[in-house]
C-alpha cells in the first residue's frame, strides 16, 4: 500500500472514470489540503484495521515531487504472481506514470523472491494501456484473466500479456448506469476462493454474460450477483486476503458493505470474514475504493 503525499482530484483520469467527482472547486488550495488530510486519515485507519486482524501490510511512502494524485492505487501499475513474477504496466494518464518507482521494486526484491520482472510500459508510446489488476481480474489457479474493454485496457496488450504468461483472456464489455464503458474490471467483479461477486447487469451482451458465467462456474466459483447501483457503491471492488494465521478476510469499503443486502452479506460470509473499511473521500474524489489501494504480494518471502 502506498501512503499518499499529494492525494487529490485527477483531471487526467476523470476523462473516463465516471466514478470520480471533484471536491468543490478542485484548484482551491484549502480544499486540496483538506482532501489530502482526509485521504491520509482514511489510509492510516485502513492500515491499522488490516493490521489489527493480523493482515500483513507493507507500506511505501509516496514522494511529494512530482505530485501523484493517484499514488494511493498501486495495483494499477504493479502486480505480482505466485510464480515469482513482478509486472509493471502501461498507464493511461500521463501523470500516473510517475507512480512507477524503481525503489519500490528494489524494496520488494530485498524482502521477497522475484524470479522475473516484466515491464510493459513501452506500450504507452503507442497509446495502448493495461492497468494491472484494475484492468485484469487474474485467476492464477486456473490461468484465466477476466477483462472488460475500456480505454485503459487495450486488447492487444492484454492478449500479449496473457499469451506470454500462459493465461486465457476472457474479454467483455461492461457499462455503467449511463451506458458508458466501466473504466476498470475490478469495479465490475471480485474473484475469491470459491466465489465471484459480479455485476451481471453491467454486461449487456447476453452471450458475453453467458460465457463469463460458464467459465466462472466451470472453475467452481459461486456467482454472487450485484446490481449496477451496488456497483456504483463499489460493491464489486473488494479483495479477499489471508492473514498471518491463514484466516480469509474480504476487504470492502463501508460504502460497499452498506449497499449489500442481508442475503448477499450472508453468502459472502460463507467464504470469508467481512472487513468493511470507511474510505469515503478516496472513493468520491478519485473514483476508486479499497481493492484499488492494495497490490497483493504473492511472492515468497526471503528468509
Amino acid at each position: 500500500m502506498v501512503r499518499p503525499a499529494a492525494f487529490g482530484f485527477n483531471e487526467e483520469t476523470a476523462v473516463n472514470n465516471y466514478f470520480q467527482s471533484a471536491p468543490g472547486i478542485n484548484h482551491e488550495a484549502p480544499i486540496a489540503i483538506g482532501v489530502q488530510k482526509k485521504a491520509l486519515a482514511e489510509f492510516d485507519n485502513m492500515v491499522q484495521t488490516l493490521r489489527s486482524h493480523d493482515i500483513t501490510v507493507l507500506i511505501i511512502e509516496d514522494t511529494k515531487e512530482p505530485a501523484k494524485p493517484d499514488a494511493i492505487f498501486p495495483n494499477n501499475w504493479l502486480s505480482t504472481s505466485p510464480d515469482g513474477l513482478v509486472s509493471v504496466f502501461p498507464m493511461y494518464a500521463p501523470n500516473r506514470r510517475t507512480e512507477k518507482r524503481e525503489e519500490i521494486l528494489t524494496k520488494l526484491a530485498k524482502e521477497f523472491v522475484i524470479r522475473d520482472v516484466q515491464d510493459w510500459s513501452e506500450y504507452e508510446a503507442e497509446g495502448k494501456f493495461l492497468e494491472g489488476t484494475g484492468s485484469m481480474i487474474l485467476d492464477h489457479e486456473n490461468k484465466m484473466i477476466y477483462a472488460c474493454m475500456s480505454e485503459r485496457t487495450s486488447l492487444s496488450v492484454l492478449e500479449k500479456y496473457a499469451t506470454t504468461n500462459g493465461y486465457q483472456a476472457i474479454v467483455f464489455l461492461a457499462t455503467d448506469k449511463n451506458g458508458m464503458p466501466v473504466y476498470h474490471t475490478n469495479v465490475v467483479m471480485t474473484l475469491g476462493e470459491g466465489f465471484c461477486v459480479l455485476c451481471e447487469e453491467a454486461i449487456e451482451e447476453e452471450w458475453e454474460l453467458i460465457a463469463v458465467r460458464q467459465l466462472l462456474e466451470s472453475t467452481h466459483h459461486n456467482i454472487i450477483a450485484i446490481t449496477r447501483e451496488q456497483m456504483h457503491h463499489f460493491a464489486g471492488n473488494m479483495l479477499q486476503v489471508k492473514n498471518s494465521k491463514g484466516e480469509k478476510y474480504l476487504i470492502l469499503s463501508q460504502t460497499a458493505y452498506d449497499s449489500l443486502r442481508k442475503e448477499q452479506r450472508q453468502m459472502l460470509e460463507a467464504y470469508s470474514l467481512l472487513l468493511p473499511v470507511a474510505v469515503p473521500t478516496i472513493e468520491e474524489v478519485e473514483g476508486g475504493s479499497v481493492r484499488c489501494m492494495m497490490a497483493e504480494i504473492f511472492l515468497e518471502r526471503k528468509h
